[in-house]
């Protein structure tokens, strides 16, 4: 069986006005996975959802009904959409989804190849599963190694590799490109908006740049201030926050409010009686937080998550040189997932063959044990010994290739022939509690007693 599904929307799929139609926040993520593990057989679910992607990771795969419920759960998110939010949508399963998220997890599918964010976020999106009050819970042991590994993956591909290096987040993009249009942000006003880990970064490529005094405003007051303080910058509340995009020179948005804080009426009447020069917006949140139609403002700059591909630094193209190496990192870890999750069915399979040649051994000694009643018990106890010895040669090359299957894609395979060689019911090998797949060869232990 196919160890996990896919089903998503991402920058490569939909512009921005479609993505965040998608964009689940916390609470609302977790609605949906309950609803989504009561409405179908789907056993294990993570929805991550960031600016560039929403995407539901749900086990079992393979399943027709499994991945139906999941396209269902973000279609109602979505809405309406003219054409059907089918054309969005796309689907891997098996290797391919393994390989993809672990490939999100490296920043490799990224709008900003190596971006630092993901990191986080597809820690928040796994994390989040695993807390949830639903029993058992949404982030069973399948997905629970599955994004531990790819957590892990990620790691890797930003310590070995030169994909992280420079400006590799869409926060650190974001402050490059204001960077580049006032040729330098000495002396300029920058406001945040929003508090939350895009900011954070903002913030600090901010205090790279030698920014100090800048203002945050958050709908949590104590948290806005809590990040002013580390560039001597000050808070305001949402509801004063007009009265300083008067005063504003750079506005750079990352809040999760689900409509715009910002728009165009509200806009007019805070900057009418203003006399600053040109004012650049930069709209990182999914939803946006500043309606489009303010981009269409005299003097207005306005950038949103989706422009800011065009943004090149000199980096990239060492970035770009990595990729092959972290592609080979992906395949290293994608392997080692797939050999632990066909061995999850292998094992059991091997422990119910062993049983039954127990069982047949058992029986056929007690039978010879009734005609040879005159043996001694050390005679008995060698002949016991050696009946042992002989299952553990005969069963020790048919089950070191069935673990071998485990790591080729064939172990459903290699399983069904067993189970009819030998008249196993599927019922016999289903449970793993207690087995760990990723341990030694006790069957080679054995044989060697």
């Amino acid at each position: 069986m196919s160890p996990v599904s896919v089903v998503g929307v991402s920058h490569l799929t939909a512009p921005v006005e479609i993505r965040e139609r998608f964009a689940f926040a916390p609470g609302e993520a977790e609605v949906a996975l309950g609803r989504l593990r009561g409405q179908s057989d789907v056993q294990e679910a993570v929805l991550l959802s960031t600016c560039n992607r929403t995407e539901l990771y749900v086990c079992p795969a393979g399943h027709t009904g499994v991945q139906e419920a999941a396209e269902r759960v973000l279609s109602e998110k979505a809405g309406d959409v003219v054409g059907g939010t089918r054309q969005y949508l796309y689907q891997h399963d098996g290797e391919a989804s393994v390989r993809h998220l672990y490939r999100v997890a490296g920043g490799l599918d990224s709008l900003v190849l190596g971006e630092a964010e993901i990191q986080g976020q597809v820690r928040d999106a796994y994390e989040l599963a695993g807390k949830s009050t639903v029993t058992p819970p949404l982030a069973g042991p399948v997905l629970h190694r599955l994004f531990q590994s790819a957590l892990s993956a990620g790691g890797r591909i930003r310590s070995t590799t030169p994909i992280g290096e420079g400006a590799a987040s869409v926060a650190s993009v974001a402050v490059e490109l204001a960077r580049k249009i006032f040729g330098g942000l000495e002396g300029r006003q920058v406001m945040i908006l929003g508090a939350g880990t895009t900011a954070e970064l903002v913030v600090e490529a901010l205090g790279r740049d030698g920014i100090r005094g800048l203002v945050v405003s958050n709908r949590t007051y104590e948290r806005a201030q809590e990040l002013a303080d580390r560039l001597s910058g000050s808070a305001v509340r949402f509801d004063e926050m007009p009265f300083e995009l008067a005063r504003t020179d750079i506005l750079i948005a990352s809040t999760a409010a689900p409509h715009p804080l910002v728009t165009r009426d509200g806009f007019r009447q805070a900057r009418k009686d203003s006399e600053r020069g040109a004012l650049l917006i930069i709209d990182l949140a999914i939803p946006r937080d500043v309606e489009a139609e303010v981009g269409g403002e005299p003097n207005v700059f306005l950038y949103n998550v989706d422009d800011l591909h065009e943004i090149m630094d000199d980096n990239l193209i060492k970035r770009r040189s990595s990729v092959p190496e972290a592609e080979a990192i992906v395949d290293e870890y994608a392997h080692d997932f797939l050999h632990w999750h066909g061995a999850r069915n292998v094992v059991p399979v091997i422990r119910s063959l062993r049983g039954r040649f127990d069982d047949v051994r058992d029986a056929e000694l007690g039978r010879l044990f009734q005609k040879l009643s005159h043996l001694s018990p050390d005679d008995r106890g060698l002949v016991e010994t050696f009946s042992k010895q002989l299952i553990n040669k005969l069963l020790h090359d048919p089950m070191k290739k069935l673990k071998q299957g485990a790591g080729n894609g064939r172990a459903a395979e290699f399983i069904d022939a067993v189970r009819y060689l030998h008249d196993l019911e599927p019922g016999e090998s289903a449970s793993t509690e207690g087995l760990d797949p990723g341990g030694g060869d006790e069957e080679d232990e054995e044989a060697s007693t």
